[in-house]
């Protein structure tokens, strides 16, 4: 289905401006909002619909009444624990060490990259793959432009250091030499539902379901430098399929797989 961009309900100059800059970055046509609400566009547009608004952009995938839009979420709270010194079951999986390289397969909310970021310091790459390109183009420009002063987040100022690719995982896999990324990071989020973010819902609803297969984790494998981590449900066959170590963790809903290269 075709995605269009709006303004919000009462435009100004800069809010056209940058649904003139989604428009042409993403190749998807500019409608004028003409005071309809979201359902009106769809209906008559048979569209998703992205709206530029004066802070932020959102998604509006058709048929779906709440927008997806780019929030830190848990990464929030996460990063205030790590800064107090607290341990985060996610960094203890991945083991990333200062200048380390981190390829994020899902980046989805890129709460997991955000805190990787921190990890890895400026000296180190985080990249995050979303298959969804309207939904890539709202991710860069969110961890670009969110105020973490103003939110007080100043512990995710590394956000900005994530770089997003457009791309189905396997594909920009695929195009990357052997052993050229420290960690590769694999959350296939649609196998079950595990994230319970309000947020959440519309990003599940405009992704692209691919479930990890054997050409997947072979890519991730031939790209890996040190090892390939899996966050799935508890119950996942993908651990023992693909002979990950699980690290089983009592009264949680997922688990991290860890192969050591």
């Amino acid at each position: 289905m075709k995605t269009v961009v709006t303004t919000g309900g009462r435009p100004d100059d800069l809010s056209r401006q940058r649904a003139l800059f989604a428009s042409s970055t993403l190749a998807i046509p500019f409608v004028d909002r003409r005071k309809r609400s979201m359902q009106k566009i769809m209906e008559q547009e048979q569209a998703n619909i992205l709206v530029a608004g004066k802070m932020r952009y959102e998604y509006y995938a058709f048929g779906q009444k709440e927008p997806f839009f780019f929030h830190p979420s848990s990464a929030a709270f996460r990063a205030k624990r790590l800064a107090r010194g607290e341990k985060d079951t996610f960094l203890e999986a991945v083991q990333l060490e200062k200048g380390d390289t981190l390829l994020d397969c899902t980046l989805g909310m890129a709460t997991d990259s955000m805190l990787a970021s921190i990890q890895v310091g400026e000296q180190g790459r985080i990249i995050g793959c979303e298959g969804n390109p309207v939904i890539a183009f709202m991710m860069q420009q969110g961890l670009q432009e969110y105020n973490y002063v103003e939110e007080k987040l100043l512990e995710l100022a590394s956000m900005r250091q994530i770089e997003v690719i457009s791309s189905i995982a396997v594909d920009y896999l695929r195009q990357l030499p052997s052993n050229t990324m420290d960690v590769v990071y694999l959350d296939p989020m649609f196998e079950k539902t595990i994230e319970e973010s309000k947020n959440f819902t519309p990003l599940r609803e405009a992704g692209i379901h691919i479930s990890l297969d054997d050409e997947w984790m072979y890519e991730a494998l031939r790209v890996a430098k040190k090892r390939v981590v899996l966050k799935a449900h508890f119950r996942s066959p993908l651990f023992e399929k693909y002979h990950f170590k699980q690290l089983k963790r009592p009264n949680t809903k997922f688990h991290y797989g860890i192969f050591e290269k």
